[in-house]
């Protein structure tokens, strides 16, 4: 049985966890870190964008500078996300993989996947992977509605796939920071949304604590992927490079605004 680090849970602003994000994807693709799994949350509440996405098409910019949500742009692909404060826990995967035996990308989603899908089963939940389609992510659904999303990046052999757990969902608070359709009111969007995404709280009819779902997600990985999971820490360079990036590109308009990498 392979072993893979284990960084435990934290919470950091947006720029801070994507920067993380992308210094063990880089340390890992020049084989100075192990395959890493990860968790976090997000504080303030952000959103985040896919790296070929328009902010300005799809963020209420206006709201999210009022209310003081972050925005950033991912190195992964997909759509936008909001990330509340409390009401998700994120998680990410860095990983070579010929260790994922995956054949394909779709193949790598639902190895991933698998983790996940294992750890709300310790819940008590039941989640079906969905393939997506050209416009969607692979996903996971419970009764048809999305409870997690995920986004990759690919390079030098390595995948890195982040994405969202949902403990809870404010829908109304989402669509506030997240630009809709001009032909539908916000409201109209939330009663479309309801019948589309779901979280844990509301498969269960209950709260669930965040060491109880990190918990099961650790379980979920291990069992799934065949691997056990060592607390560990970044590495010095790692950290280095993760407050490097942080500073001189997440936190940038250049970046996050026009999609061009100043570093």
């Amino acid at each position: 049985m392979n072993s893979w680090r284990l960084l435990k849970l934290e919470t950091h602003d947006a720029y801070t966890n994507m920067a993380i994000d992308e210094a063990i994807l880089t340390a890992k693709i020049h084989n100075l870190a192990p395959n890493t799994i990860r968790f976090y949350r997000w504080k303030p509440s952000a959103v985040s964008i896919g790296k070929f996405q328009n902010i300005q098409i799809e963020v209420n910019i206006e709201n999210c500078r009022k209310y003081g949500v972050d925005i950033v742009r991912r190195i992964t692909g997909g759509g936008t996300v909001y990330h509340d404060a409390e009401g998700e826990i994120t998680y990410s995967v860095i990983a070579d993989k010929k260790d994922l035996k995956a054949k394909d990308i779709t193949e790598v989603y639902q190895k991933i996947y698998a983790g996940i899908t294992e750890a709300l089963k310790i819940l008590g939940v039941k989640a079906d992977f969905n393939q997506g389609n050209a416009k969607t992510c692979p996903n996971l659904t419970v009764n048809g509605k999305k409870i997690s999303g995920s986004a990759q990046s690919h390079k030098g052999g390595i995948v890195l796939q982040h994405g969202t757990l949902l403990l809870d969902v404010d829908l109304e608070k989402m669509f506030t920071f997240l630009r809709v359709p001009r032909t539908k009111t916000c409201m109209e969007i939330v009663t479309i949304a309801k019948n589309k995404i779901t979280s844990i709280k509301e498969a269960l009819g209950k709260n669930v604590s965040i060491e109880e779902v990190t918990n099961a997600l650790t379980q979920g990985f291990q069992k799934a992927l065949n691997i056990q999971l060592i607390n560990k820490n970044l590495t010095p360079y790692e950290v280095e490079y993760a407050q490097t990036l942080s500073k001189e590109k997440y936190t940038t308009k250049r970046w996050n605004f026009q999609g061009k990498n100043p570093i």
